[in-house]
């Protein structure tokens, strides 16, 4: 998307969704879960699903489960909605397999995060991702996300990698400080780019500094709100858009009440009528009841707020 918010037909204004995996009790893919999970997104409205992102708590499976997930939600979705993989691994060759295999399902791209735990300076970064470009046939986007990486891409780093790769489309920018994400996109100012924020709350500045939408987790809860957000935009009724976009803010919060957010987030969605499993990945599967009341009452409020928008 060009530099500026124009709204001209053709730009990709989007929601996408990190959706949250359903487990079983020994910590696997719960199928029929998330076949719920899915069609309770699609029906709210998402353009985009990200599959085993931060949200999916993808840590504990094996290269052949994230194949075998990845493989599911294509064959489930069968192109009702578009799909994104995190398909970054420890192990590089795993990266390199795995973001393949999503290419050839028919996926948007691999959306792949750094390596963890060494440190890794921008010379680095940009061997890594050179060397993954060059490496797989088909889409790569970059997931900067450096509270939980250890590392951030710098523009020239990132302009660097787009002139010599051109199967690098986008970039998700997790990052506290939304001015990173302009700098990015001046950096690649030029070239066709697919910015997306990672925080909710920073739809409105991506959309200003040239991005193209959001890959935001909250759409897990309340996909018919950031749906409604993206229509409005594109409809270019901003009053509704300042208001969608207020509601946004209001949840925020629900973030930092736990420090595993995909296990609130799975409790909200039984309480909006989706009968999954909330169970989550150990040591992260038990929350205080009190902080999962205010966590419920927080979006029933703003639900209810919605509602009344209408």
């Amino acid at each position: 998307m060009s530099k500026g918010i124009t709204l001209e037909a053709g730009d990709i204004i989007a929601t996408g969704t990190p959706v949250v995996t359903v487990f079983d009790e020994k910590e696997k893919p719960d199928y029929e879960g998330n076949k719920k999970v899915i069609d309770f997104l699609i029906e709210g409205g998402v353009d985009g699903i990200l599959v085993l992102g931060s949200s999916g708590e993808f840590t504990g499976l094996t290269k052949q489960e994230k194949h075998d997930f990845f493989k599911f939600y294509a064959d489930y979705t069968a192109g009702r909605t578009k799909l994104y993989a995190g398909t970054g691994s420890l192990n590089f060759e795993d990266t390199v397999a795995l973001s393949n295999e999503v290419n050839e399902m028919g996926y948007e791209g691999a959306m792949v995060i750094g390596p963890c735990y060494y440190a890794l300076d921008q010379e680095k970064i940009f061997v890594y991702y050179d060397t993954l470009a060059k490496s797989i046939k088909g889409n790569l986007y970059i997931y900067n996300f450096p509270a939980r990486s250890g590392h951030s891409i710098a523009p020239e780093t990132l302009k660097k990698l787009v002139e010599n790769n051109t199967n690098i489309k986008g970039l998700k920018d997790s990052v506290s400080e939304p001015n990173h994400t302009n700098e990015l996109m001046l950096a690649v100012e030029g070239h066709e780019f697919e910015m997306f924020s990672g925080f909710d709350d920073q739809f409105l500045y991506n959309l200003t500094s040239g991005g193209v939408g959001c890959i935001g987790a909250l759409s897990n809860i309340v996909p018919e709100i950031w749906s409604d957000l993206v229509k409005s935009t594109k409809e270019k009724d901003f009053d509704r858009v300042m208001k969608l976009s207020a509601l946004t803010h209001e949840l925020m919060p629900l973030y930092d009440m736990d420090s595993n957010f995909s296990l609130l987030f799975k409790k909200l969605m039984q309480h909006r009528g989706v009968e999954v499993s909330d169970r989550a990945i150990f040591p992260y599967n038990q929350m205080d009841e009190e902080v999962y009341k205010k966590a419920e009452s927080l979006m029933d409020k703003v639900i209810e707020e919605y509602q009344n928008l209408k």
